[in-house]
């Protein structure tokens, strides 16, 4: 209980410390934070338009480390577009396959694994990258995600007569997932994609430090 007491009240000066010198854009939740393989794997979650690819390569980038995207795999793989997956299948059948690609990929050393949006729906994937690495969640708002996304028609879930709607509904749906699921928690708010992956090496490094 004392050691616990402690890692929150630390958690709780460090985003002090941010939000006085203007860096509070990452929240440590270490509540979350599980007994894990050590495979230097960082797994980032979030919404559909978070950014999770454009960090990701970056991030894998400054750190050396491999990077993947698990729907570039599912792609790859099947020869097929995500859109024409959820076409044939449905979103029940493409969340087959994620799953799937998902407990095979944590199972590698060294990568950063941008996943998709609702990949943490499945409780064996939430298990798997819990399990595997550090879980980063890139946080945006409604607004942000809407004006990435409102014009890009390789999203699935996004193509109804009021896609906004669509958005805010799983949005409000996982959010409270993606942060029960995350050892940090990234508000990526306007920072460039520059920034952010500098930003995450920092507090990863200091994290596998101790």
């Amino acid at each position: 209980m004392k050691a616990s007491l402690m890692e929150r009240l630390v958690s709780i000066q460090r985003t002090l410390n941010r939000i006085i010198f203007g860096y509070n854009s990452i929240m440590y939740c270490s509540s979350s934070i599980q007994p894990k393989r050590h495979s230097g794997n960082v797994f980032l979650i979030g919404m559909m338009g978070a950014g999770k690819t454009t960090v990701g390569r970056l991030l894998a980038q400054q750190m050396g480390k491999i990077f993947v995207d698990s729907d570039e795999v599912i792609q790859k793989r099947t020869g097929v577009t995500i859109p024409h997956i959820f076409d044939v299948e449905g979103e029940a059948g493409f969340r087959q396959r994620e799953a799937s690609i998902i407990q095979e990929l944590v199972l590698e050393d060294n990568i950063v694994l941008a996943t998709g949006g609702g990949a943490i729906l499945n409780e064996q994937s939430r298990v798997a990258l819990r399990s595997n690495g550090m879980v980063v969640y890139l946080k945006s708002t409604v607004h942000d995600l809407w004006q990435r996304t409102r014009h890009d028609r390789n999203r699935p879930l996004l193509q109804t007569s009021d896609p906004y709607t669509k958005l805010r509904s799983m949005y409000e749906q996982r959010d409270p997932i993606y942060s029960q699921m995350a050892d940090l928690v990234m508000f990526t708010s306007k920072q460039s994609a520059q920034s952010l992956a500098l930003h995450l090496q920092e507090e990863l490094s200091r994290i596998w430090e101790k």
